[in-house]
C-alpha cells in the first residue's frame, strides 16, 4: 500500500474538523450543543450506513460489540460534551491550544502500553505542532468562548472575583484525554473488522447516547428552528463528520495512533484560514509562523528513523 495514503486520510480528518468548527460557530446560536451533536452524527451515520451495508453482512463477535459502542459513545458523546462545556468557561482559542495536547497524550498512552515507540522525532514533532497552534491562535486568547459567556468574563473570573477558567481548562483537557484513549483502543478492532462497519456501529451508539442528552434539552418536543442556511450548515457538518470519521479510523488502521493524531493540529489552522476566506477575518504574520511550525511538526512526526 502507498505510504502516503494514511497521511492523506489523517490530513483530511484534520481539515474536516476545522471546517466543521467554522460551520458549528455559524449555526450554534440556532440550537443547543447536544441537539446539534445529535443531528451531526445522525447525518454522519446515514452517510456511512449504505457503504457499510454494501461491504457485506456484519460479522462482529458478540464480545466486541459493546467495546466498539462504548468507544463511539466516548469519542462522539463524552468528548464533545466535555469540549462544549469547557468552551463555556474559556475562549475558543485557549480551548484549541489545550486540545492540541491530544497527539502528545496519544503518544504517551500508546508508549506506556508498549503499542508504539517514543522516538525523539515524534516528541519534537508533536511539541512543534503544539507550539504552532499556540502561535497561530495566540492573538485570539482574550475573547470568551463561542458557546456562551455568562459563566465568566474575559479575565476568566466569576461573580465573586475568583478565577473560574480552570473548570473549562480541565474539561477541555479531559476531552483531549478521552480522544487519546479512544485512538489507542480502537486499533485491535480496526485490524479485526472492516473500517466502515466499525465506523457505523460506533457512530450509531453515539447517536443513541446523544439522543438522551438532546431530549433533556427539549429536542424532541419541537421541530428544529433552523434557517435555510442553518440547515445547509447542519448537513455539511453531518456529512463532513461521517467522511472525517471514516478517514480517521482508516488512518488509525494503517499507521500509529500518535502519527494520526498529530494531524488534528490542522483543524484550528483550517478554521482560521476558512474564517479569513469566508468571514473576511485577518491573517497575521504570527499565524503564518504558527502554520510553519505545524507543518514542521507533522514532518518530524512522520519522519522515518534511519536503520
Amino acid at each position: 500500500m502507498n505510504k502516503a495514503l494514511p497521511v492523506c486520510a489523517a490530513a483530511a480528518t484534520g481539515i474536516f474538523v476545522g471546517a466543521t468548527i467554522v460551520a458549528t460557530c455559524f449555526v450554534i446560536d440556532q440550537t443547543d450543543p447536544a441537539s446539534l451533536a445529535l443531528l451531526r452524527y445522525a447525518i454522519g451515520f446515514l452517510c456511512l450506513l449504505p457503504p457499510a451495508l454494501l461491504a457485506g453482512p456484519l460479522r462482529f463477535q458478540s464480545r466486541d460489540v459493546l467495546p466498539i459502542a462504548l468507544l463511539g459513545v466516548a469519542q462522539f458523546g463524552i468528548l464533545v460534551a466535555l469540549l462544549n462545556f469547557g468552551l463555556l468557561h474559556i475562549s475558543s482559542a485557549l480551548g484549541a491550544i489545550i486540545f492540541a495536547t491530544f497527539p502528545l497524550l496519544t503518544l504517551l498512552l500508546a508508549a506506556s502500553l508498549r503499542l508504539e515507540s517514543m522516538s525523539a522525532a515524534k516528541v519534537f514533532g508533536i511539541l512543534a505542532t503544539l507550539l504552532g497552534v499556540a502561535l497561530a491562535l495566540g492573538d485570539q486568547l482574550t475573547p470568551p468562548g463561542p458557546f456562551g459567556q455568562h459563566e465568566t468574563d474575559q479575565s476568566g473570573t466569576g461573580p465573586s472575583g475568583s478565577y473560574q477558567g480552570w473548570i473549562g481548562e480541565a474539561a477541555v483537557f479531559a476531552s483531549a484525554l478521552t480522544g487519546a484513549i479512544c485512538s489507542v483502543l480502537y486499533r485491535p478492532y480496526l485490524r479485526r473488522y472492516p473500517v466502515l462497519q466499525v465506523s457505523a456501529v460506533a457512530m450509531l451508539a453515539s447517536v443513541a447516547f446523544l439522543a438522551v442528552l438532546a431530549a433533556w434539552e427539549g429536542f424532541f418536543t419541537a421541530a428544529p428552528a433552523f434557517t435555510a442556511s442553518g440547515w445547509a450548515a447542519v448537513v455539511f457538518i453531518g456529512v463532513s463528520s461521517g467522511l472525517g470519521y471514516y478517514c480517521w479510523l482508516w488512518a488509525l488502521r494503517h499507521t500509529e495512533a500518535s502519527r494520526v493524531a498529530v494531524f488534528l493540529a490542522l483543524s484550528p489552522i483550517t478554521a482560521t484560514l476558512l474564517g479569513a476566506l469566508l468571514l473576511e477575518e485577518s491573517v497575521s504574520l504570527i499565524f503564518l509562523c504558527g502554520l510553519a511550525f505545524v507543518v514542521l511538526g507533522i514532518w518530524l512526526a512522520y519522519r522515518q528513523p534511519r536503520a
